[in-house]
């Protein structure tokens, strides 16, 4: 069992909402979280045809079956099951912690929780596991950038033998032919396919649809609804760029990165320590993985919202920008494993315009932190929280 650090934020929700719902990728550890943290619930699993059928012909009998406090898998199979919820709950306001929801897909789940259950109801996002959680594991990890980014953070694959290219092979072709027809009902699943490919050769970058329509052969518009339902689903997430007033015209495109990196190596046909050590798209990758780690600590906090990039449209950067406390804290992510005073160039350039800049850091691939230099400090990745 590894310890999931949003397992405090978990418990005390349940304290104060009736409802806690749980909503993460495929595989995240969601129904190993309730479950740990709700041992004596009564548990339904919606995936089950027959759980299904019973949900939604006879919600009556369904919590006979399984009556409150309980924990329901896959909630967005029977949206409908919201409203009965919402009776029940409405039948005693005082008591907390009553429904404990998870689901995979944000679209079906938010739209039927959030119309039934307004103001009962907390949302938390599990995603794949956090360098820190990774560090907990009782079984040995490999921990090194490329270690992390070929076989990936997923539960599953600390837990068994089972190999990275195999495990991602099938994990993506599952969500091919089960997720993305129920969400969306995407026919031509060729060009899905070859637009999250086109996508994973694109990581951290920011989104040109425009571009990408002519080579996936679809129009800008359907590109733009698939991206939507990649993000829905947990594949992709965008990091939209940081708006303040410092002087500069910012850009306003998001960039895009993949929940899992070790998705995207896959996708792109890196499979192996050699392959990747040589692959041009190495520091993207490692980008990816730096911030995806990142985002999941804001997600374990309940701090959506809290991360962005900075760019301006004469091409200064910045990869990450960070809320703390009353100010922004500026990141900047490099693969190298040698410490260099120019791998925080792009840092000094923006604490010349930036006046709420706090605690500016470089995260890099090297086990050496060096001091200081001009305010700025110097992390290994997988110290930096």
């Amino acid at each position: 069992m590894i310890e999931r650090a949003i397992e405090p934020v978990l418990r005390q929700r349940a304290t104060e909402f009736a409802v806690v719902t749980i909503v993460g990728p495929r595989q995240s550890g969601k129904t190993t979280l309730v479950r740990k943290c709700f041992p004596n619930y009564t548990y339904a699993n919606l995936e089950d045809p027959e759980t299904r059928e019973l949900a939604e012909c006879d919600y009556h009998r369904f919590f006979a079956m399984y009556p409150a406090p309980v924990i329901i898998d896959e909630i967005q199979n029977v949206p409908a099951l919201a409203s009965a919820i919402q009776v029940l709950v409405d039948q005693d306001r005082q008591k907390c912690g009553q429904f404990i929801l998870t689901g995979s897909h944000q679209p079906l789940l938010k739209e039927a929780v959030t119309q039934s259950l307004a103001g009962r109801n907390a949302f938390l996002t599990l995603l794949p596991l956090t360098f820190s959680e990774l560090k907990t594991a009782t079984t040995a990890v490999d921990l090194s950038q490329d270690g992390l980014m070929l076989r990936g953070c997923m539960p599953e694959l600390v837990t068994s033998r089972v190999k990275a290219d195999v495990y991602y092979k099938n994990y993506f072709q599952t969500y091919l032919e089960r997720d993305v027809r129920r969400i969306a009902n995407i026919r031509n699943t060729s060009a899905f396919r070859r637009f999250i490919v086109l996508l994973a050769g694109r990581v951290g970058q920011l989104v040109n649809l425009n571009s990408m329509s002519g080579e996936v052969g679809v129009s800008h518009t359907v590109l733009s609804a698939w991206l939507d339902v990649l993000e829905a689903s947990f594949i992709v997430f965008r990091l939209r760029p940081y708006f303040a007033n410092i002087g500069k015209r910012l850009v306003k495109t998001p960039k895009v990165y993949f929940s899992e990196t070790a998705l995207a190596a896959n996708l792109l046909g890196i499979k192996t320590v050699e392959q990747m050590a040589r692959d041009p798209l190495r520091g993207q990758l490692f980008e990816n993985l730096v911030v995806g780690n990142l985002v999941k600590q804001s997600m374990n906090a309940d701090s959506e919202g809290d991360i962005f990039f900075y760019r301006t449209s004469s091409g200064d950067e910045v990869d990450v920008l960070r809320r703390v406390g009353g100010g922004v804290q500026p990141i900047e992510i490099k693969s190298a494993t040698t410490w260099s005073v120019s791998l925080a160039d792009g840092l000094r350039g923006y604490l010349k315009v930036a006046g709420d800049a706090v605690a500016p850091a470089v995260v890099y691939g090297g086990s050496a932190v060096p001091r200081g230099v001009d305010g700025i400090s110097a992390f290994n990745y997988l110290d930096f929280e």
